[in-house]
This record gives C-alpha cells, structure tokens and sequence, in this order.
C-alpha cells in the first residue's frame, strides 16, 4: 500500500486485522462450544466466503481503505451504517462493532 494516507491508513487496518482476528476466534470457540465445528482453513473459508475476490493489482492506500469499506458494508450492514470513514478514525482505537 503506499499513498499520502499511508502513515495514518497502515495503524488502522493492522487494528482492524487484529480485531477481526480476535472476533473470528471468539466465535470460532463459541461454536465449538455448542459442538460445531469451526471450519478455519483459508480454502474452506474461501469457498464459503461471499465477499469478491480482491484485486491483487491495487495498491493505492484510499483504494485499499475503499474495498475494506465495501467488505464491512456487505457483511454487516449494521457496522457499516455506525462506522467512520478512515479521516475522521484515531489511529489509537482499534476498529469494533458490537450490534446495538
């Protein structure tokens, strides 16, 4: 990723990855719990996965902060309609969004 916006976009997405790891792994241990199993493979969950495939070519930093919104937006509505765009962001506050 490289762009005027990089110094302030690269905090917010590595917090955001962070985030969105913890998340995937609580839910992962919560199904587990009730005795599904918590398929994690990058080839299975890129089967099921019904976001597009992203373009390998990009390499803009408001490109990148673009896509990742468009993600947000098609998996969770709700999050997407709360959330900030990238300039108005901290770039000390990881990225979250519960319902309500």
């Amino acid at each position: 990723m490289k762009g005027p916006h990089f110094a302030a976009l690269h905090p917010l997405f590595e917090s955001f990855a962070t985030s969105l790891a913890t998340h995937n792994d609580d839910i992962a241990e919560r199904a587990v719990t009730l005795g599904a199993l918590a398929h994690g493979t990058a080839r299975h969950v890129a089967k099921a996965s019904r976001l597009p495939e992203y373009p390998q070519e990009i390499t803009r930093d408001l490109e990148h902060a673009a896509l990742l919104a468009d993600r947000i937006e098609t998996t969770s509505p709700a999050c997407a309609s709360r959330a900030a765009p990238p300039s108005a962001m901290p770039t000390s506050t990881p990225w979250t969004c519960s319902p309500g």
